[in-house]
């Protein structure tokens, strides 16, 4: 189907990330934090995107220690290759729509520290080091 209607809400409490679709020009997804304080690494994308939150708090962090609070209703527009960290500074789960030009599988998921592609690298280090753990 050309359209689809969906309820991001109850899409957002069947699971930690859902891809909604993905096309030759673009993907987008629903992104769960559970908990408060769940966080991701810092790091950028090879694709320009938002992020548009939907319940709970986001705040961004940058490089340079500077950071950014969303709260629902706000979106987030990053040029590709701007680094960042997406952390729920909230009491209650943070739920993101992102979408992004390109297919998914285009995507490099480039850290901060590493300065190179973390899907290239082994399964379970590439999910510790995208889930804010250690480099």
């Amino acid at each position: 189907m050309a359209i689809d209607i969906l309820d991001l809400v109850r899409m957002a409490q069947e699971g930690k990330r859902k891809v909604i679709f993905n096309t030759p020009r673009m993907h987008a997804w629903v992104h769960v934090y559970s908990n408060p304080g769940d966080k991701d690494d810092m790091h950028c994308h090879n694709a320009d995107q938002t992020f548009y939150v939907i319940e709970g708090e986001c705040t961004m962090h940058f490089p340079d220690g500077g950071k950014a609070v969303m709260k629902p209703g706000m979106v987030a527009t990053i040029q590709g290759g701007s680094f960042y960290q997406l952390e729920n500074t909230g009491s209650v789960p943070m739920v993101l729509m992102g979408n992004r030009s390109g297919p998914s599988e285009a995507i490099q998921h480039i850290n901060y520290k590493l300065r190179k592609d973390i899907k290239k690298l082994p399964r379970e280090e590439m999910e510790r080091i995208r889930h804010g753990g250690g480099v």
